[in-house]
């Protein structure tokens, strides 16, 4: 039987700012925005060339249990995965995104720029919302 990720929850203040940095700034595809239970909200965007999209909103539960309860910004290590981190890094900068440098592992150490053999899983560049959930982009090789 398959298990496959479909949806991760991220915490956000503000989910109009959210769905615009999400939608315009990283050009992820709106999937819904509507109401989720009484009194809540959920919109769920697509990365492009992904399966799994991620969703955030207001008054967010199943039941009576709340599906949000970490504090805006505090999620970390969220990866993208692309194909040319370079062209990945240049595309999300030109849209207005402050993405960290480039940098690579080598022997265990960190090192500036991209793996030379452009290794898979080895390259990665960070980003953050507004509110300070940390993204990853990492290589995955050509």
């Amino acid at each position: 039987m398959d298990f496959k990720l479909e949806l991760v929850i991220i915490p956000v203040s503000d989910v109009d700012r959210a769905k615009v940095f999400y939608t315009e700034k990283l050009g992820f595809k709106l999937e819904v925005d509507g109401r989720a239970n009484e009194g809540g909200r959920i919109v769920q965007v697509t990365p492009p060339g992904s399966a799994c999209s991620i969703g955030f909103g207001s008054g967010l539960s199943m039941g009576t249990r709340p599906l949000v309860t970490a504090a805006p910004g505090s999620q970390r290590g969220l990866h993208l995965v692309v194909e040319d981190i370079v062209a990945a890094r240049g595309e999300l900068v030109s849209r207005g995104v402050q993405v960290g440098e480039i940098r690579h592992i080598e022997d265990g150490q960190w090192k500036p720029g991209v793996d030379p053999a452009h290794s898979r899983y080895m390259s990665f560049a960070e980003f953050s919302d507004a509110d300070g959930n940390l993204w990853v982009l990492q290589e995955v090789g050509r």
